[in-house]
This record gives structure tokens, C-alpha cells and sequence, in this order.
């Protein structure tokens, strides 16, 4: 009795250990064959979808872009004249704040949207782009979904961020109001006799198309980094396809 019961033992510790070793062969046959096309295709989707994923969610949020220093947006250069007036006014600054933090805030809620849009992209990609994208810098993927996604998400956040422009603020003027009226006055003084003698520039920036940028630029930027991150950090491959295909 104590034979076969022995017996029993053994073979199944037999028939454990042939089934580990043979998941071990396995392991490395997987680890060691030759990408197929297919694979090195659903391997970059993979990464694609784990990078906007992740970006969209952290940009998203109601303060994804207002608390990033990375991303935040902020006036153009040119507005410093109407910033520096109305910060000496007695709550200017809490409007430059306010105008900052809608802006910000609507860069967010834009960013909601952008995950279907560049899902949409990445599914549509061909054996001729995962190619270029795989064999490409840190950063390749990032420039293909920018490249082939930015006219229609500048559609998307572009009207978001013109609504928050605007707003009524202080004085029943909103943002884009004060703005208007800052540059047209001083192209009027740039474009006088004195101003052509002393070599002033008119102000050209379309405020809305230019925050428009600046959030595109912040959604990609954070795209970017979590590409990078899973091109050169193990950990940072979540599933075995993605190892498989940046592993090697």
C-alpha cells in the first residue's frame, strides 16, 4: 500500500515538473523566435492605447493641465502689457488667475474627447507604419498619432477654449475682449510713422488658436514621455506583448 502510494507521489511530481519545464521551453521559444508582422502591429497598438490611455487620465481631470507645470498654459508673451496693468488693480491678479484657470480647466474637458479620436487613429495604422514607428527614435509613435490626428483635435479643443475665452469677466469684458483691444491698439501705434521708425512689430497672435497649440502641445508631451517610458523601462511593459515587442 505504501509502494503505491509512493508511486503515486512520484509520478505526479514527475508530472508537475515535465509540465514546468515544458512552460519554461515555451517561455524562451516565445522569448527567442522571430516578430511576425502581426505581432510587431497589435504589439505598437498595444503601446499606443496604453500611452493615450494614461495621458487622456491624467489630463483629464479637473486640474490635469492647471497643476502640471509641464503642460499648464499660459498667455502668450505679448499679453504680459494687459497681465502687468491689471495685477496693480485691486483683485487684477484673481482675474489673471481666473482667466488662467478656465482656460486650463477647458483644455481638460477637451481632453476627455481626445481618447476615441487617437483610439480611431492607432486602429487605422498600416504594416508600413508600425515599421517606421518600431525601428523609430524614443518619441515615434508620438509624432505618428500627432501627425495624423492634429487638425481633428485642434476641431475638438479649439471652440472649448474659444467658450472659456469668452466668458464675461471683469467690467462685462471677457478675455478675448481685452485682448482684441490690447493688440488692435498697439498695431494702430505700430503700424503709425513713429511706430515704423522705431522698429515696433505688430501683435498678429490668434489668442485662441495659440492656447489651442499650447494644449495639443501638453497632450503630446504627455503621450511622449509614457512612449519613452515603455521603450526604455521593463517595468513600464504592462503585458507580455509589449515585452515581447520592445523587449526586442
Amino acid at each position: 500500500m505504501r509502494y503505491k502510494i509512493f508511486l503515486i507521489a512520484f509520478l505526479a511530481v514527475l508530472i508537475a515538473g515535465c509540465a514546468e519545464m515544458q512552460q519554461i521551453a515555451q517561455t524562451i521559444y516565445n522569448e527567442q523566435r522571430p516578430l511576425t508582422q502581426s505581432e510587431i502591429i497589435a504589439g505598437l497598438k498595444e503601446a499606443l492605447v496604453v500611452g493615450t490611455d494614461s495621458s487622456v487620465a491624467r489630463l483629464s481631470v479637473i486640474d490635469g493641465y492647471l497643476k502640471d507645470e509641464a503642460v499648464k498654459i499660459l498667455l502668450p508673451p505679448e499679453a504680459k502689457t494687459i497681465t502687468d496693468n491689471l495685477s496693480k488693480l485691486p483683485g487684477g491678479q484673481q482675474l489673471v488667475d481666473k482667466v488662467i484657470t478656465s482656460i486650463n480647466h477647458a483644455a481638460s474637458d477637451a481632453a476627455k474627447e481626445a481618447a476615441p479620436i487617437l483610439v480611431n487613429s492607432i486602429k487605422s495604422m498600416t504594416i508600413q507604419d508600425a515599421a517606421g514607428i518600431l525601428t523609430g527614435g524614443n518619441h515615434a509613435a508620438t509624432e505618428y498619432l500627432k501627425r495624423t490626428n492634429y487638425n481633428e483635435l485642434t476641431q475638438l479643443y479649439q471652440p472649448k477654449i474659444q467658450q472659456s475665452l469668452d466668458k464675461k469677466l471683469l467690467g462685462k469684458l471677457s478675455a478675448q475682449q481685452s485682448w482684441d483691444e490690447l493688440t488692435g491698439k498697439w498695431n494702430q501705434v505700430a503700424g503709425s510713422f513713429v511706430g515704423q521708425i522705431t522698429n515696433l512689430e505688430k501683435v498678429e497672435t490668434d489668442l485662441s488658436n495659440y492656447l489651442t497649440q499650447r494644449a495639443l502641445d501638453g497632450l503630446f508631451l504627455k503621450i511622449a514621455e509614457t512612449e519613452q517610458n515603455i521603450r526604455q523601462d521593463p517595468a513600464a511593459r504592462v503585458t507580455e506583448l509589449l515585452r515581447r515587442v520592445f523587449g526586442n
